[in-house]
């Protein structure tokens, strides 16, 4: 399967468009119908509805293939130029919103007083594409958080030769409007919040799969959708009652308006684990290990 079509027909399903794929890829409309039909050609299946433009029930079931085989085809790709490519004083981190926290700022503060030459970057992105970063060569370190049992992994995408480290584990929270009746609880069940209102905020809070999997309840259905990657602009709509979201206890502190209520069960911790190359540059070992990982 040719790697070049298989990039066309992701950007064709993900654009809902021939022409908007075109233009994303820098390719001629008609280069792209040709890419899909040898596609198709090639797998014996219709892959791509026409009027409208949507995959096929054959098309969904290759994107649930194409993205993990073209990231890690890229992963492997920023594998090997790191072995042969030289970074020099430069740090790129990527880094979730909760996971941006003062101990992350104090960690790159000191590395950069015993490095004055080092250029540093920080760029805030949701989960999958910070580890697309990373794992790509965009970024040579990431640090990305969620919800997980304690002293388990996070569910992330297949990373490739990447290594992850837990660099903090505090209690799962979930934020309430200051006047709603559950805020002046000291802990609660997730399953008995099945039922109420929740904000889908997947770049910001846990993603609401996550708490379903592990009530094991149905619910937690969205009552609004945030697709920005501010904790302080979620905590502002949770507080003016559009819903509720959850988070770590630690990264939930000092959020205006919003009361943090701890998760007593199931227990289930917010993790932030850090994600790095098996071969990182000084500057990258020094973060790690000045925010407790170790590299």
């Amino acid at each position: 399967m040719d790697p070049h079509l298989l990039r066309t027909f992701v950007a064709v399903v993900e654009h809902r468009s021939f022409s908007g794929a075109a233009q994303a890829l820098g390719y001629t409309q008609s280069a792209v119908s040709q890419h899909i039909a040898a596609l198709e050609a090639d797998l014996g299946a219709r892959l791509v509805e026409r009027r409208p433009v949507g995959p096929t029930e054959a098309g969904e079931r290759l994107m649930e293939h194409a993205r993990p085989l073209l990231l890690r085809l890229d992963a492997a790709r920023a594998d090997i130029a790191r072995l042969r490519g030289v970074r020099g004083a430069r740090l790129a981190l990527v880094c979730t919103p909760a996971a941006l926290t003062l101990a992350l700022a104090a960690a790159l503060a000191g590395v950069r007083r015993d490095a004055p030459g080092l250029a540093a970057e920080v760029r805030v992105l949701g989960r999958d594409a910070a580890v697309r970063a990373v794992v790509t060569g965009e970024a040579d370190l990431g640090l990305v958080d969620g919800a997980a049992a304690p002293n388990d992994p996070l569910p992330l995408p297949d990373a490739g030769p990447m290594v992850t480290v837990a660099v903090a584990e505090t209690p799962l929270a979930v934020l309430f409007p200051a006047g709603h009746p559950l805020a002046r609880r000291t802990s609660l069940r997730l399953a008995d919040l099945a039922d109420a209102h929740w904000i889908d905020a997947p770049d910001t809070a846990v993603p609401l799969a996550q708490l379903r999997a592990a009530a094991h309840a149905d619910g937690f259905r969205p009552r609004l959708t945030y697709g920005g990657g501010d904790l302080r602009g979620l905590a502002e709509l949770v507080a003016a009652g559009h819903g509720l979201a959850a988070t770590g206890l630690e990264a939930a502190a000092g959020l205006a308006g919003a009361v943090a209520v701890r998760v007593s069960a199931p227990r289930l911790v917010h993790r932030t684990e850090v994600l790095h190359p098996r071969t990182p540059s000084a500057p990258v070992r020094a973060l790690v290990a000045a925010l407790g990982g170790g590299a």
